[in-house]
């Protein structure tokens, strides 16, 4: 197995905490739970952050972790783990330009692995509909204790449904005061759709200041998300 040195962001101790309480609901979701899809409604709520911290986390708790960026449309894992070499990630493989052997990659963080997104290809909701995607995930829950997969944004792209209908279970996550109870509850349908169970939904974003709720996470993304998903789903952020 090939590796790669990895930068996850250090958290202060509120949010630290909030993982560690995160990662032990999951744990007590049972033991048949073990692949993790996340998901957000619009791009900028801070999913693939989340994803990389829990992962982390779950690791640091002793479990044999999977992490896979499954965003094939617009990773940002690669510059957000600051991963300085050339890696090969998902769609080589889902594209088969490469086998499974060589896009898992070991990290300097104890028992964490990693599969990358890979460079973007013409068709990702196809490539991750097809048997490969499906025999991977059957492989793999009989290697790790937990795979977690940062998929695309479900109210943007139907990637995420696609990927979900292959895990146990799903997590939302909601920027705080960025979207409609409309909007969430379709995503949410979407979710029920793939046969996905919804585990939970991750209010981000909060301001502690105003809400005393906790650490406000920031942006995370950027403004550049919205031209590689396009804006189908501005009608429904209306209240």
């Amino acid at each position: 197995m090939q590796s790669v040195q990895i930068k996850i962001p250090s958290l202060d101790r509120r949010s630290d905490e909030a993982y560690k309480t995160l990662r032990t609901n999951l744990q007590f979701c049972g033991k048949d739970v073990r692949s993790i899809a996340i998901t957000s409604c619009t791009p900028s709520e801070g999913k693939s952050e989340i994803s990389l911290h829990l992962a982390k986390s779950l690791s640091e708790s002793g479990k044999r972790v999977l992490f896979i960026d499954a965003d094939l449309r617009k990773s940002v894992i690669i510059s957000r783990c600051q991963v300085s070499q050339t890696v090969k990630g998902l769609s080589h493989y889902l594209s088969g330009q490469s086998s499974f052997a060589d896009i898992v990659y070991s990290t300097n963080v104890h028992n964490l692995h990693m599969i990358f997104a890979g460079p973007v290809p013409p068709n990702p909701t196809e490539l991750l509909g097809t048997n490969n995607f499906k025999l991977a995930m059957e492989k793999l829950k009989t290697v790790y204790d937990y795979i977690v997969i940062d998929t695309p944004p479900l109210g943007s792209v139907i990637d995420g449904a696609v990927i979900a209908n292959e895990c146990d279970g799903s997590i939302l996550v909601i920027g705080a005061n960025e979207i409609s109870r409309r909007f969430a509850k379709k995503v949410v349908d979407q979710l029920r759709l793939a046969n996905c169970p919804i585990l939970g939904v991750i209010l981000n974003k909060v301001d502690s200041k105003k809400s005393g709720y906790g650490r406000y996470y920031g942006k995370y993304y950027g403004k550049y998300y919205g031209k590689y998903y396009g804006d189908a789903t501005d009608k429904y952020l209306e209240e």
